[in-house]
């Protein structure tokens, strides 16, 4: 587990800023992981894991302490699957995009609609990635990690991470810090073996995106095909010819607000009910059952609106620059602000602040950060 010459971070995030770290571990293994952790965390010095820096946002200037770089990878069938279905464990440093194009060519979906998403295997839970009403909280079993400052690796059943829409207990949401410090080692996923045929697709939100009938039946390659297509409509597809894919993907998330609020808002900005917490189980004594169970109590549901119709909707179109900065908004998507070449962190930041300014202005409303920041402000 040699030390390797630290590279300026700016070469290995999507949205190529970030100064080299102090030092830098490549652990290409399970066990090289593990020892590079915890190497890491015997000082006080910060550190990093980095995966596939697809969701980082890095200040300029070089950075102290570690950054351990997740280049395991690996994929294998595991025992306890229900019928009809297999479970894969899969290395946190596993491109996330090669995971699922493996699936789709061994029939087994429940993460086709999640095509072209980039990053890694051990990144996906951490922020619950999805698309398209696809989510990983949907096949995921459990993942392996390491707790900051743990000996041993344990096992943590997907239902005590948290999962939520884009977090977890493990997720660094701008402002504050994880609930839970730990690096996944791997994560095994759990999915439904469907071969090649032709099927029914039972998501309204992919049905809608991909412009299918309520009836039509597609195949899990036809769906990845369409998937990756669309996304590259948005420049959300890694490519290096392509400015527009040199980003973190939606640089602010679509905002959770009140059913009050929401409707302060213009009838035509998109919205989505976002479900309440189920209520707690209801135990009715025998004794006193007469055959009625109670409805739960009425709780209006969150909503979630749109934030790229709020950005374009406060005067920033597609394209959108400020003088003499080298960061743009995608001229694809709304929401994802891009490094034309040479961008500092600095740039980026001023054009995010902006962004926040306008929305601020016209609809009362701050939106967020979805990537994490480091070493760098808002």
């Amino acid at each position: 587990m040699p030390d390797v010459t630290p590279l300026p971070l700016s070469r290995l995030t999507t949205l190529r800023t970030g100064g080299a770290p102090e030092r830098m571990i490549d652990a290409t293994t399970r066990g090289e992981l593990i020892a590079a952790l915890h190497d890491a965390w015997a000082g006080d010095e910060p550190w990093l894991a980095l995966g596939g820096g697809s969701n980082l946002f890095v200040g300029d200037e070089p950075l102290g302490g570690t950054v351990v770089r997740v280049l395991t990878s690996g994929i294998e069938r595991m025992p306890g699957a229900r019928p009809g279905t297999v479970r894969l464990r899969v290395h946190a440093g596993h491109e996330w995009d090669a995971l699922v194009a493996y699936t789709v060519d061994e029939g087994l979906a429940g993460i086709e609609a999640m095509s072209g998403i980039p990053g890694t295997v051990g990144g996906a839970p951490v922020q619950n990635v999805g698309a398209y009403g696809q989510e990983v909280q949907q096949t995921l079993v459990e993942v392996e990690l390491l707790d900051e400052g743990a000996d041993e690796p344990v096992t943590v059943a997907a239902s005590d991470l948290g999962l939520g829409f884009r977090t977890s207990v493990l997720k660094h949401h701008h402002g504050s810090v994880p609930q839970r410090r730990a690096v996944i080692l791997s994560a095994t996923l759990e999915l439904t073996e469907v071969g090649d045929a032709e099927r029914t697709i039972a998501g309204e939100q992919l049905r809608r995106a991909l412009g299918l009938e309520a009836g039509q039946a597609v195949s899990l390659r036809w769906i990845r095909e369409h998937v990756l297509s669309t996304r590259r409509s948005k420049g959300m597809v890694l490519d290096e010819h392509d400015p527009d894919t040199h980003s973190a993907g939606s640089f602010f998330q679509n905002a959770i607000v009140s059913a009050s609020f929401a409707r302060t808002l213009p009838a035509d900005c998109p919205r989505w009910p976002v479900e309440p917490d189920l209520e707690p189980v209801t135990v009715i004594p025998l004794a006193e059952f007469d055959g009625h169970v109670p409805k739960p109590s009425g709780v209006a549901s969150d909503v979630k609106v749109s934030a790229a119709w709020l950005i374009e909707q406060s005067g920033i179109r597609k394209g959108f620059t400020l003088p003499r900065s080298r960061a743009a908004v995608s001229t694809k998507h709304a929401l994802a602000l891009t490094n034309r070449g040479g961008a500092t962190a600095a740039e980026l930041s001023e054009l995010a602040r902006y962004i926040q300014s306008r929305v601020a202005a016209e609809f009362g409303l701050i939106l967020q950060p979805e990537p994490v920041l480091i070493d760098v402000e808002l």
